[in-house]
């Protein structure tokens, strides 16, 4: 187990743990050292991951990092993708537009940048104030009169006022407090696999897609670079359980789905096939009828994943985390989880339910829905930029003003799980 602490003693200070160095947990732990706790984060992996997939911060979220004052370096970072081309079966144009028409974001404003950079940048900010305990997690969490005993996986255990699943999709956390991710997990219909290959295709600043019904292939060069993001996306009913925990079964699953597909999918299924990099789940969201249970709460994709679908996971988990650590300062904790839950709440749901408003329309299942979604794409293509979707902005961030510490309630004792 790798760690790193704080150069400052925090004996005094309230306690935090925080599960998942990724983008919601640094983001969290950056506010909540602002507000007077000692912070602690626990990731499995052995350091902050670097490569992924760009990623976007919009609307509310572009404020959030602002006021932590990274916003210069990610403005420096901006991949700028300066054009979206749709391809047809056979891999001619169907339409070339700007990004931004497409996804909504604001241009000028909104970001786009490498995940790596931003986790980097969030790392940078919080390092020398927070401890980070690297290839280690949480084994079990008991709840008592005074705060939360946590037993690490690396051995050893410790005793925090508060602790915060940021640990994604598929959050350890959440299943030790609120249960299996089946209850809160809703599957939209899509499996996808993301990797990168060598880009013998040109490409610079742009993304290049092709559609088949119920079939999406895409390469993504962010730069000059000599190496794209590939994307591959599929429709299926059910999603592939058997499937997702093994490489190998997985590689068979993307292969199975785009058996005989033209353009450059052959070359990117061999590439596929040798790629130390690839990444295969299923599209969903997560939703849950509540995001804490007493001194335990979950933030970011671990309560409210929205899907890449909607392009706001990173946002959501930016302002998650804001609004979490404001919340709790001077309050109780389970006072003032309650209180981020009701200030973000209405938030979440207008980012989540872009998909029911057509947030799925890029990748129609049928030759008809395909025909539509070209349409409205050459329609697209000869309309001004967008200006930025109502949800991306549809929380003002609070000015938060410290208040006087409130002793803390005794909490019931929950069993071990």
């Amino acid at each position: 187990m790798t760690r790193t602490a704080p150069s400052t003693s925090a004996r005094t200070r309230r306690t935090a743990l925080i599960s998942g160095a990724g983008i919601a947990g640094p983001a969290l732990a950056f506010w909540l050292n602002r507000r007077g706790y000692a912070v602690t984060v626990v990731e499995k992996a052995g350091a902050p991951r670097a490569g992924g997939y760009p990623v976007d911060v919009r609307g509310t979220a572009v404020e959030v990092v602002r006021r932590m004052g990274i916003l210069p370096r990610l403005r420096d970072a901006h991949v700028d993708s300066r054009r979206l081309t749709f391809l047809d079966a056979d891999g001619g144009e169907v339409a070339s537009l700007s990004p931004h028409s497409v996804a909504g974001s604001a241009a000028g404003r909104d970001l786009e940048v490498r995940r790596g950079d931003l986790t980097d940048a969030l790392h940078a900010a919080v390092r020398d104030d927070v401890e980070f305990l690297f290839d280690d997690s949480v084994d079990t969490l008991d709840q008592g009169p005074h705060g939360v005993d946590v037993a690490f996986r690396g051995g050893g255990g410790r005793t925090f006022d508060v602790v915060v699943g940021a640990d994604g999709m598929h959050s350890r956390t959440r299943e030790l407090v609120f249960g299996p991710e089946e209850r809160f997990r809703r599957y939209l219909g899509y499996c996808f696999a993301v990797f990168t290959m060598p880009n013998t295709f040109g490409l610079a600043h742009e993304i290049t897609m092709w559609n088949t019904p119920g079939r999406a292939a895409a390469l993504y060069a962010v730069a000059d670079d000599d190496v794209v993001h590939a994307f591959l996306n599929f429709a299926r009913p059910e999603p592939p359980r058997a499937a997702l925990g093994h490489p190998d079964a997985q590689r068979d699953l993307v292969a199975s789905a785009f058996a005989g597909a033209g353009w450059e999918v052959p070359g990117m299924l061999a590439a596929l096939g040798g790629a130390d990099d690839l990444f295969v789940d299923v599209v969903a969201q997560i939703r849950m009828p509540r995001w804490s249970s007493g001194r335990v709460a979950v933030v970011g994709d671990a309560a409210y994943a929205p899907s890449f679908l909607t392009g706001q996971g990173t946002s959501l988990a930016l302002v998650g985390g804001y609004m979490m650590a404001g919340s709790l300062d001077g309050r109780a904790v389970v006072d003032g989880l309650a209180d981020y839950e009701r200030g973000t709440r209405a938030f979440v749901t207008a980012n989540q339910d872009q998909i029911g408003a057509g947030g799925a329309s890029l990748f129609p299942t049928t030759a008809r829905a395909l025909e539509r979604r070209n349409a409205m794409l050459r329609g697209l293509a000869t309309m001004p930029p967008a200006s930025g979707r109502p949800a991306h902005s549809a929380l003002v961030l609070p000015e938060f003003t410290a208040v006087e510490p409130v002793a803390e309630s005794p909490q019931p004792s929950s069993p071990r799980r």
